[in-house]
């Protein structure tokens, strides 16, 4: 068909083009069936034209004609159906084939720019290229056809509407660093992408869900303990926050001496020994043993919410009862025990006494109560009664031996 200027064409929409007679008289009989139609509430078949099939989403023979439903339904019907088959592909398709892709010159291609494009779309540069970079990645993975291979307006097949997610982040912090990292925890821990970007930058709804419900804060737990073990940094900021919290503290010193009490009750089982109150250790009795095996089964049964502390206790102070009843009914591991527990004290004392020095005798006057030599002279006394005592302990040994 020739194409010419219509000298004489006063619409806007039309301005600069000829119009054939045979056309204008086609459309104006249709616009005349249409009136009739409305009139008598009749529906109008009326045929598709080139036109409109060129710019429905899915091709026409896919969907089944209905007679007596009007163009815009049908219309809206096809361009429903193609979305639902094939998800965010059909609008991806759209700027795929008509945004140009970077290095090729505006004078190469009809493509437009994806600026030109969003500002054609009324929507940001950033959404159209949220959509740009899906379809290059996935073809990249060889899923569609690259951008040089397709033509403005020509529909081709697209893939099935649940590997789209696959590809495309609604969220522009997808792209940056820390998105990316997130959309790889994500795909390891078997979830969609864009749930945890969600999260992500929704702190404020993320401390909500922590504060509010119990199962969320175990969650949250459970993921700061795995981040911990690979990050140095949060551990020295969460080791200054239990500091800094006197509950915290309190709780921790509490949870260490459970710990402490089921490696007591633990090594006893591991082992076969045990630790007497004077720091011997010693072969542990086979009923000792037997019960410390018996607590400690019931501690790994517990389930992880329930607190250990309370059955920690009663195992410890049942082996620790245990071992003193084993120790008084030997009365050579007594007399041992006994003799342990005093080198013991004596040591503690010597390095005590050790540390009381008076090197900076020059400011003594200064630092001098009447205190301090009343406690020293009833120091000696005490040390003066033990040395007599352990002498007339030797003294049969010696008369013993002359």
């Amino acid at each position: 068909m020739t194409v010419a200027i219509h000298p004489t064409s006063e619409n806007d929409e039309n301005e600069g083009y000829w119009v054939e007679p045979a056309a204008e008289s086609r459309e104006a009989a249709a616009t005349v069936e249409v009136a009739e139609t409305s009139e008598t509430g009749q529906a109008a078949e009326t045929s598709e034209t080139p036109e409109a099939s060129e710019t429905a989403d899915a091709p026409v023979s896919e969907v089944p004609e209905v007679s007596g439903v009007h163009e815009a339904v049908a219309l809206d019907a096809r361009e429903f159906g193609a979305y639902a088959r094939t998800g965010g592909w059909a609008f991806a398709l759209k700027v795929a084939r008509s945004v140009r892709p970077g290095g090729q010159a505006a004078g190469e291609t009809p493509k437009v720019s994806a600026k030109e494009f969003a500002l054609l779309a009324g929507c940001s540069p950033d959404r159209i290229m949220r959509y740009y970079k899906a379809w290059d990645m996935a073809a990249d993975d060889g899923l569609v056809p690259q951008f040089e291979a397709l033509v403005p307006g020509v529909d081709i097949d697209l893939p099935e509407a649940d590997v789209w997610l696959s590809y495309y982040s609604s969220r522009n912090s997808a792209t940056s660093v820390r998105g990316t990292a997130i959309a790889a925890a994500a795909e390891a821990e078997g979830i969609r992408p864009t749930k945890a970007l969600e999260v992500a930058e929704n702190p404020t709804a993320l401390r909500a869900a922590i504060l509010a419900d119990p199962s969320t804060a175990q969650a949250a737990r459970a993921a700061l303990l795995d981040r911990l073990r690979e990050d140095p940094s949060l551990q020295a900021e969460l080791a200054r926050d239990v500091v800094r919290t006197e509950e915290l503290k309190k709780a921790v010193a509490t949870e260490n001496r459970s710990a402490d009490r089921i490696g007591y009750v633990r090594q006893i089982v591991d082992s076969g020994q045990v630790k007497t109150p004077a720091g011997q250790t010693i072969d542990a009795p086979a009923e000792l043993r037997a019960e410390a095996e018996r607590h400690l089964s019931l501690l790994d049964e517990l389930d992880e919410d329930e607190n250990p502390g309370e059955w920690a206790a009663e195992a410890y102070d049942t082996v620790k009862s245990l071992v003193a009843e084993a120790v008084e009914a030997d009365p050579e591991l007594r007399v041992q025990e006994r003799r342990t527990k005093f080198y013991s004290s004596l040591q503690k004392a010597t390095k005590v006494f050790e540390e009381l020095t008076l090197d900076d005798a020059d400011d003594l006057d200064d630092i001098y109560e009447n205190d301090m030599l009343d406690q020293l002279v009833a120091l000696q006394q005490a040390l003066t009664s033990c040395i007599e005592t352990l002498r007339k302990a030797s003294t049969p040994t010696a008369t013993t031996e002359d």
